[in-house]
């Protein structure tokens, strides 16, 4: 299946290990971004994936485009140009400390990016899939615009759309996230969340807190109805993660489909890499969309995700055998030979 995902890709900078970025005399190279991940998981699973981005045409925006063609991602439609390709910084946290972000993303190639790099109609010829999240249409209300005008496209040409809402408090205001996300609701046909994501950005809660390890299946489904009522989404779906601390998470997942599905548990101690977890999620509940029904598609995404946490980077390298295996509970950890 042809599937286009539409964002930013970033160079991330890392201390080696768990060091402090106060401490760290050299920082690791990784590239990663909400749409790139989702493309690389896909790609992964064995569908035709399409990242579509601006990067500027210098060594580092080389560097970023072969990191996606390394992994088997198509990049035909990357426009080229701009100035600089975003940053951002993170220091892994370990137990009682939690991982920082620092954000160096300002007049990015993708930001100042116009309407013309991108001509929709030849990207989403023969597509089946059209994937965004709310971190895009946050770069800049030019960037906001050409992401509507996909979501146009893709809607005359039958494709389903998918967003992962994905607020970011660095980047909008929860008044300027709605002001923007709510009128792209129309477009979407699979909503994908987590509880802050669902608050920030479309105004609905659930009544959990799942950091103190309060969940409210009850109050979820009703907020899925109330959002499918409102904005007429064939499917919802969220993660659950409830944190322990920075390296101990029980992981878990709700979908509203044809039906209402809580899927199982994991717990994930000691965490490797939680950045990416989402996207690796709506990597495997896209694909699972695409070759099962709900319930399993569900299982997939979360067993998915649950390997992300334990591979380094953004990207999920986990594949499509290592996933059903976990989904068939072989949790074992054992070496393979």
């Amino acid at each position: 299946m042809k599937v286009v995902t539409f964002g930013e890709i970033m160079l991330r900078l890392s201390p080696a290990s768990l060091e402090r970025l106060v401490q760290a005399k050299a920082l690791e190279v990784v590239y990663g971004g909400g749409e790139a991940n989702v493309a690389v998981s896909l790609a992964n699973y064995g569908h035709e994936a399409y990242f579509v981005t601006k990067l500027p045409k210098h060594e580092i925006g080389e560097s970023a485009l072969n990191e996606l063609r390394r992994y088997g991602v198509n990049t035909s439609y990357i426009a080229r140009g701009g100035e600089r390709l975003g940053i951002y910084y993170l220091e892994t946290g370990a137990s009682l400390r939690p991982s920082k972000v620092i954000y160096d993303r300002s007049h990015s190639a993708i930001s100042e990016a116009k309407p013309q790099d991108f001509d929709f109609k030849k990207i989403f010829k023969g597509a089946s899939w059209f994937h965004w999240s709310g971190i895009t249409p946050a770069l800049s209300p030019q960037v906001a615009k050409i992401l509507e005008a996909a979501c146009i496209e893709a809607k005359a040409q039958g494709l389903k759309i998918s967003v992962d809402l994905n607020y970011r408090k660095k980047l909008w205001s929860p008044e300027e996230a709605q002001k923007v996300m709510i009128p792209l609701m129309k477009y979407v046909d699979v909503c994908i969340g987590n509880e802050e994501d669902a608050e920030k950005v479309l105004g609905f809660k659930s009544g959990s807190n799942i950091e103190h390890g309060e969940l409210n299946v009850e109050g979820y489904k009703n907020s899925f109805l109330a959002m499918r009522k409102q904005f007429g989404f064939k499917v919802i779906a969220t993660t659950l993660r409830q944190s322990h601390s920075a390296t101990h998470n029980t992981w878990s997942a709700l979908i509203l489909a044809d039906d209402f599905y809580q899927s199982r548990k994991y717990e994930i101690n000691p965490i490797v890499d939680r950045v990416g977890g989402g996207d690796s999620f709506s990597g495997g509940l896209i694909h699972g969309l695409l070759t099962t029904d709900y319930k399993n598609a569900l299982e997939f995404a979360v067993a998915a995700s649950a390997l992300k946490h334990t591979i380094s980077g953004d990207f999920n390298h986990a594949s499509e055998e290592e996933v059903l295996a976990l989904c068939g509970g072989d949790t074992s950890g054992r070496v393979q030979r």
